[in-house]
Formats: structure tokens, C-alpha cells, sequence
């Protein structure tokens, strides 16, 4: 039973109350909620840490007809992951689909695509995604390396692989969007943050430096994360485009 459990919280420190704040008119994480309801998760769950955010999406959880739910957490739950794997013990998705609530284009068939992985192949305990791109000097872009069977050598901030004799190798921007079978989402919660993940404050380097795999999903989907007000402006300008091109 897939489920996609997006963990919300208000006091951004770049864009506090950015969850809430309107796009074309909707709070963005409704967008995000609207986005992951079109996927073939059986459930979508909200982990607000803020009753603001559990009422900007209470006319969108009566439209799903309890397909949606909101789960209250407290604010010192300290990542995103620790909200995700809080809000997973009580529900009973067997595939855990964790979408940031700053993504209000995320593609459902993207959402579909990391289940069907997880579906087909029991030995995957954890995928992400990612994409080509070529700004590998933008220390917001996050990058990753991976092996042939297209499993995470690394991620970081800084531009990989070493372009040491100007061979202009291919990159991959890291796509914030991770797909856990349950038990192996227990697992790295349960991890203690570890010295990669410090230096590059990168979480999902914990999973790497305790001997975790994870599948990387190519796509041709470009993020439009939602980190500052400016980033809001350009997320607004990109839904009037795409309304524009329907």
C-alpha cells in the first residue's frame, strides 16, 4: 500500500510561513497536496507542525474524501525525514513516498514512477531522483555521482565529478524526493547524524555512510523548489506559463 506523506513545517528559516503563503492565489501547499492526490498513492498525509497549515488545507482534505489526511507533529521534530518516519508509524504504507511541501510542481508520474521502482524490484530499499543539468557550480543545486546500475556514489554541494582536464563529463542535479520501503525508512531515522552529512549538510549522506543504497530515478523533470521569496516570484511567473500553454 504506497502512501505519500509530505512533511510541512512553518518556521522556515529562509521563508518562514512559506507552506502558506499564496500561489496563483492557493497556499503552496496545497499545490503540493493537489499534485501528490493525482498519483496512484492510496493515501496522501500531511505532517503539519502548525495548525495555519492544517487549516490553509482544509478545503482540499474535504475534497479528497479521506484520501488526505493531516497529522499534527510537534516543532522540535528536527528534519524532515524524522517528521516523515513520526507520521509513517501511523499509517500503514508498506512504500513511503516523501515529498517536500515546497514542490508545487512535482510531477504525479514521477510520484508513480518511484513506486512502480520499489514495486518491481524487492531489493531496493531507497530511491531518489534526478536530472541532467549543467549550473554544477551553484552550491543550492545539489549534485550526485552514481554507478552504472545508476546507484548514489555521492552527493554534494560542489561541482561533481572534478572536471579536471575540461572533458565536460555529464551532471545530475538531486531531486529532493525519496522513496523508502517502510522498514528501511525506520532504519535511517533511527541513524545518527554522521560526519558527511555535518560537512555538507546533506541528510541522505547518512544513508551512504552506513552501507545504504539508493536507486537513482533519471528524469527530465526540473525542480521548482520554493526556499525564498524570490523563489516564489519565479514559482508564480512558472504557473502563469503553464496556464498560459493550456
Amino acid at each position: 500500500m504506497p502512501a505519500v506523506i509530505i512533511p510541512a513545517r512553518y518556521a522556515s528559516s529562509r521563508f518562514c510561513g512559506k507552506l502558506i503563503a499564496p500561489l496563483g492565489g492557493v497556499p503552496l501547499i496545497v499545490h503540493t497536496a493537489a499534485s501528490a492526490l493525482k498519483s496512484k498513492a492510496e493515501s496522501v498525509y500531511v505532517v503539519a507542525d502548525d495548525k495555519r497549515i492544517a487549516e490553509a488545507l482544509a478545503e482540499i482534505e474535504r475534497e479528497a474524501e479521506g484520501r488526505l489526511k493531516i497529522i499534527i507533529s510537534d516543532p522540535a521534530i528536527p528534519t524532515g525525514t524524522d517528521r516523515v518516519a513520526f507520521a509513517a508509524k501511523r499509517t500503514a504504507g508498506d512504500i513511503i513516498i516523501n515529498v517536500q511541501g515546497d514542490e508545487p510542481f512535482i510531477p504525479p508520474a514521477l510520484l508513480d514512477d518511484l513506486i512502480t521502482l520499489l514495486e518491481s524490484d524487492e531489493t531496493i530499499g531507497m530511491a531518489s531522483a534526478c536530472v541532467r543539468f549543467d549550473d554544477a557550480d551553484n552550491p543550492n543545486h545539489v549534485k550526485v555521482v552514481m554507478d552504472r546500475d545508476n546507484f548514489a556514489l555521492y552527493f554534494s554541494r560542489s561541482p561533481i565529478p572534478f572536471d579536471r582536464d575540461k572533458k565536460n563529463p555529464v551532471r545530475y542535479k538531486h531531486i529532493g524526493i525519496y522513496a523508502f520501503r517502510r522498514e528501511t525508512l525506520f532504519r535511517f531515522a533511527a541513524l545518527k547524524p554522521s560526519a558527511l552529512e555535518s560537512a555538507e549538510m546533506l541528510e541522505q549522506l547518512r544513508a551512504l555512510e552506513n552501507g545504504m543504497r539508493i536507486k537513482m530515478l533519471l528524469t527530465d523533470y526540473f525542480p521548482i523548489s520554493v526556499d525564498t521569496e524570490d523563489d516564489l516570484k519565479a514559482a508564480e511567473a512558472a504557473l502563469k506559463e503553464r496556464e498560459f500553454g493550456e
